[in-house]
């Protein structure tokens, strides 16, 4: 129990409450839904339409926003409220324009936990999405493989995740107009759009897996024992992105796909130490084929 007197010299950024005789502190937090309409409406009066399909770009795979047509083009430090990303291979651009006749917005870069961005603000641009109103969200990563076959340059539809970073973008007090206080997660990456993806790959020749991802908070990478871990329980690669924003996609009521590259084999299953540089390699080389699949996906959307 804390007392008030030791409570109150944070009582300036904290507000105190009472609980069964019990004194806590809990943050003040600002509504989140007023700052993500103010970066929709900004969006909007920029030109950009409301998207049927958003795509965030991993590091090194931001090549596919130079396929977008007609395109808008926001840098992220304009837009109100947005966070602004830090680390090398994610530009900080938004991209707005139409792929193979669909209407897209693409991230080209992302926010991240380890950055020191709280997960609310990781998760910010994929609620502006949603305010924007767009139907589906396909998330893309680096990650390293566990499994047996996920070898650098593979790629790897996520089935399904493990959160493993310590917290969730939905802590704090729910705000309706975002989504339900406790969203159902059974499905997070939708079947449908999954087959489409297998679909896609399989017509552009393009070969692909299908696995479980593990997100680590980062920034280290991960040891060989907590590789060992993630593999106990159930992880084929391994990542510090992606599920946080899967998680708050869900929350808002998006169909949610996501693509792992498999940028290096995992801590303990590689033959060299890893390194950043590796990761945005493996990024560029594969930047064709993940290009090429996304586009695909989005010709198979507009089908229906």
């Amino acid at each position: 129990m804390l007392a008030a007197h030791r409570a109150a010299p944070f009582l300036s950024e904290a507000r105190a409450a009472s609980l069964d005789g019990w004194r806590i502190i809990r943050p003040m937090t600002d509504p989140v839904a007023p700052q993500v309409r103010r970066a929709a409406d900004f969006l909007r009066g920029r030109g950009f339409e409301a998207p049927e399909l958003g795509v965030v770009l991993g590091s090194g795979l931001e090549a596919f926003a130079d396929a977008v047509e007609g395109a808008r083009t926001v840098a992220t430090r304009e837009v109100p409220g947005h966070p602004v990303s830090t680390v090398e291979g994610h530009a900080g651009e938004l991209v707005s324009g139409h792929v193979a006749g669909r209407r897209v917005l693409v991230f080209r870069g992302r926010v991240h936990y380890y950055e020191g961005h709280p997960l609310a603000d990781v998760v910010f641009p994929v609620r502006v999405l949603a305010a924007l109103g767009a139907r589906s969200l396909m998330l893309t990563c680096a990650a390293g493989g566990i499994a047996a076959g996920l070898e650098p340059g593979t790629l790897m539809v996520i089935r399904d995740h493990l959160n493993l970073i310590g917290g969730s973008p939905l802590r704090g007090p729910n705000e309706a107009e975002l989504g339900p206080r406790f969203p159902d997660m059974t499905e997070v990456y939708d079947a449908g759009l999954r087959h489409i993806l297998w679909e896609a790959a399989e017509g552009l020749g393009v070969p692909v897996r299908e696995g479980v991802y593990a997100a680590f908070p980062g920034p280290q990478y991960e040891t060989p024992a907590e590789i060992r871990m993630a593999k106990t329980l159930g992880a084929d690669a391994v990542g510090m992105s992606t599920v946080p924003e899967a998680i708050a996609a869900r929350h808002a009521g998006l169909r949610v796909a996501a693509l792992a590259l498999i940028s290096n084999r995992a801590a303990g299953l590689a033959s060299a130490p890893l390194s950043h540089a590796e990761v945005l390699e493996a990024g560029h080389r594969a930047a064709a084929s993940v290009s090429a699949l996304l586009a695909e996906l989005c010709r198979r959307l507009s089908d229906g």
